[in-house]
Formats: C-alpha cells, structure tokens, sequence
C-alpha cells in the first residue's frame, strides 16, 4: 500500500479496512439493542461490495433474529435485480416487519418512500449538498400512527454535522405533495411529486473504483487500485448526540448527561414530583418509556456515567436535581435499618421472601419487584410454586401488597 495520509473519504474506495466495516456494524447493532431492534434502518455504503461487506456483518451480529427472520438483514444495489426490489417494497411496506436493515450504495438515495426508517446511516462521505438532503428525506416522514415520531441520524463520516452547519442547508423538506383543487378549494386529486435524480456532477466522490480486489501489479482501466486491509484493530472513540432544534436548522452538541438532566426536568420540575410518580410501578415504566422515546436508555446511561450499581431514580434525581448518588445496595440496607416496623409484622417465612426480594433489587434492580415472574427464579423457586409462597403472607393479595409497599418505602428513604 503506497505510503500516504489516508482520510474517511478514502476508506473502502482506496483502502478497505475490513476492521472498520466490522467496527461500525458492532456500534450500529448495539445502538438499535439499546433502542429498537426492529426499527426500520438503511445503511448506506460506499459501494456494493461495502454494502455487502455490511450486510454480512450485521447479520453475524444479529443471528438470533436472522434465525427467524432470514431477511432481517438484506443488501438492496443493482446487482440484486428483482430480488432487491422485492425487498425494498417489503421495506417501504408500513404493514411488514421485515426486512428490517437495508444495506446500500446509492439504489436507495432517491424515489424510496419508506415512512417507518427510523434510522438513516451514514457509513460513506456524502460530497454534495443535494444528495445528503434526498438521503436524510428517506427518515423524514412521520407516521404517529406506526410509533414514528422522529428519527435518527448515525454518522460514521462527520457528514451530517458538516451539512447541517453549512449555511446552504435551508432545511426544506426534498418530498413535496401536489394537491389539485376544485373552483370552492376543496382537494380533489393529491399526489407526491416525483423527486429528481441529483446530477452525478454533485457527487465528487472520485473515479468508479471496480468491485474485487484488483492485482497490484494492474492499475486497471477504470481506475486505481483498491487495496484490502483485513488486520489492524478499529474502535470507537467518541460518541457525540446532536439535537436539531425545533427550526430544524442547527445542531447542538450535547454531552448525554446534560440532555438526560434537561429532558428529565421539562418532564418533572422537581426531584418529588419525580418521586411521586417514581413510586407508582405503571407510572413507573410509563417514565421510562418516555425517556426512551427521547433516546434515553437508562442501562446504557449507568454505564455511560460508570454507575452501573445505581439506581436509575437516583441517577435521574442526580443529573437533573443534583441530587446524591445512592446505590442500588445502599437503598436496601437503608431500608432494613430504619423500616424494622414494617419488616417485623411478617413472621419469619414471609420475612424471608421480603429479604430476598431486596437483595435481588440490590443486586440486579427494580426490575425485581415484578410479580409473579420473580417467583419463579432461584431461590423462590426452592420454598414451592407461586401459591405457597403466596400463602406465607396469607394469599395473593396480601403477598403483592407488601411488595408495593416495600418499593415505596424502599423510594421514600
């Protein structure tokens, strides 16, 4: 490989780092685990063999469900024909759940209505103005009734943050609807506007470089050499989230935490309204929910901030109040010192299904306190079936109120 400096446009077009492809789809296959795994994706490439580099990548990375679903993962160029056609209008299909990745080139930039992408990925340089608006127009169509409320753009390049601090991006949508009226205005016909190919001079992405590797002693006649890299060790190295304003014209770079604490507190004002609902289970998962709309997963952001061991109330309570941090550990052993009232009107087998409870809380998380799933894992499982260990407590009933009332207490400290 000739010695020289070597910069993201170059790679998989000059040089092929076959670590960086593999890199990239580890990234991408963690992000939609910690979001939606079945949230509608294109990739797009540098060229059909990078797209179908990708595409093998990401199903190894995602086996379990390419078990059951073979075209999870597809890759859509014109070397598939017909079946890449087919598998872009089951893509485009709001009704059908796969194929749920598509991987491409440039077959997908323009012409492809896909109302449910929630995810456009940017695995190659983008060169012109034009062609990042027709690739970033596959996400941007809401469908409140499908769940799609926004979406996520995932830049491996630095492109989408170079386009959007241009002052050329005017931000104006790239699908446009005609409608045709009759003499009282009222709509009688509507229909999409078909969008126009961008004129291949936009795209100064170099010669057409040949798929395959190519003999180093051959420049070949369509170009120079593409040279393959399978060693070498490629990471991730920062992770930033832009937010796009509500004009939808400027990006601002924000650390996770911050946003965390400003999301959390344009939902609760304060740490007791928080608290308030925190206590409730059902209001409970409605927060997290919220939170994960807004690309907060609360897991991820204990490992994020290195607190894996806390609990998500105090860490919420923490980026957005400032409040101490407690661990999930140091809330159950706060709860047996001070809360004996409570702990001592249940006899000894009861009291023991109670401690139990708090140590796998303190070990794994609230998450614990679901009834009766938990009942059925070591060591419940070993004290009998759900009704016997319903029965030291003198029933359902009385067993699932005592739980309740040990998360709230458990909160209240």
């Amino acid at each position: 490989i000739p010695d020289a400096e070597y910069s993201t446009r170059d790679f998989e077009r000059v040089v092929a780092l076959r670590a960086r492809t593999q890199a990239i789809a580890r990234h991408l296959a963690g992000f939609m685990a910690e979001t939606d795994r079945f949230a509608k994706t294109i990739v797009f490439c540098v060229d059909q063999e990078h797209a179908l580099e990708m595409r093998q990548a990401l199903a190894a990375l995602n086996t379990d469900l390419v078990k059951d679903h073979p075209d999870y993962v597809c890759r859509v160029t014109s070397d598939e024909g017909d079946v890449g056609s087919a598998h872009r209008a089951k893509f485009q299909d709001v009704e059908t759940q796969t194929p749920v990745i598509l991987t491409t080139s440039q077959l997908l930039t323009t012409g492809v209505d896909a109302p449910t992408c929630k995810n456009v990925v940017l695995a190659r340089v983008v060169g012109s103005m034009p062609e990042f608006k027709q690739i970033i127009g596959r996400g941007t169509r809401l469908r409140p009734d499908y769940g799609k409320l926004a979406f996520n753009i995932i830049d491996y390049t630095g492109t989408a943050t170079r386009m959007f601090a241009d002052p050329a991006f005017d931000g104006d949508p790239v699908r446009e609807d005609e409608a045709v009226i009759n003499a009282d205005g009222d709509i009688v016909e509507e229909r999409e506007i078909e969008e126009v190919a961008p004129d291949p001079d936009d795209f100064p992405e170099g010669p057409d470089i040949p798929d395959g590797p190519v003999e180093l002693g051959d420049e070949g006649e369509n170009g120079p050499r593409k040279f393959y890299v399978d060693g070498g060790e490629v990471a991730i190295v920062r992770h930033l989230v832009y937010e796009l304003d509500s004009d939808g014209r400027q990006l601002a770079c924000r650390q996770l935490t911050d946003y965390t604490g400003d999301k959390v507190r344009t939902l609760y004002p304060n740490a007791s309204e928080l608290r308030t609902d925190w206590l409730d289970p059902e209001r409970r998962a409605e927060i997290v929910e919220r939170l994960e709309e807004k690309g907060i997963d609360l897991d991820s952001l204990a490992d994020a901030v290195g607190k894996p061991e806390t609990d998500p109330f105090d860490l919420l309570c923490h980026l957005a109040y400032n409040a101490p941090l407690r661990t999930r550990r140091e809330r159950a052993d706060r709860l047996v010192r001070e809360q004996d009232e409570f702990l001592d009107r249940f006899g000894p087998d009861a009291r023991e299904v109670l401690d139990a409870v708090l140590e796998k809380y303190a070990e794994h998380g609230s998450a614990q306190f679901k009834l009766p799933d938990i009942l059925e894992v070591p060591p419940f499982n070993e004290w009998g079936n759900v009704i016997e260990i319903a029965a030291r407590f003198g029933g359902g009933k009385e067993l699932r109120s005592a739980v309740t009332e040990l998360q709230r207490l458990l909160y209240t400290a």
